[in-house]
């Protein structure tokens, strides 16, 4: 945080706050537009689908940041189970941070509430993807301790874990 800027905080998502659920279709078209992820908005039946899948979706769990009474970024998750630890695990599907409030770390806090969360549910690990083009994805999800190897589709992509053992 920068000398004068209002504290960022870090709430989970409650779907049914008209403004909750605007940030998170804000955010995630946001992201949607950006060149790693395909560079076009959601399409019209996505924003419409979306917040109603999510409500439905037995195991979402949505984290938005937030600097005053602006919404900044956000983790989309899922919990899953790992058959090998015979315990829960959070995938986080969606990280994305709007582009004039990264080099904040943003980030960085929304990847220590999603292991928080994890930890309190006894969660084995926290996993993702990440295009490999993404450096600075990358980068961050190296620094706070997620390790991966590549494969391949028409996109190159790495899968990342962090194991919480």
């Amino acid at each position: 945080m920068r000398p004068g800027e209002p504290p960022i905080e870090i709430v989970q998502a409650d779907l049914d706050d008209p403004r909750q659920a605007r940030a998170v279709l804000e955010l995630l078209d946001e992201f949607a537009r950006e060149p790693v992820s395909g560079g076009s908005a959601l399409h019209a039946s996505v924003r419409e689908n979306l917040i109603p899948g999510l409500r439905r979706h037995p195991t979402t769990l949505v984290l938005l940041a937030r600097e005053g009474g602006t919404y900044i970024g956000m983790a989309v998750c899922f919990i899953g189970f790992s058959t090998f630890y015979a315990r829960p695990l959070i995938n986080i599907h969606d990280l994305t941070v709007l582009q004039e409030h990264r080099g904040k770390g943003v980030g960085r806090r929304l990847l220590g509430a999603v292991e928080r969360r994890a930890r309190d549910l006894d969660c084995c690990k926290v996993t993702l993807e990440v295009r490999e083009d993404n450096e600075g994805a990358r980068r961050l999800y190296a620094d706070e301790g997620f390790r991966g190897q590549s494969s391949v589709d028409e996109v190159r992509y790495l899968y990342m874990q962090k194991t919480l053992l």
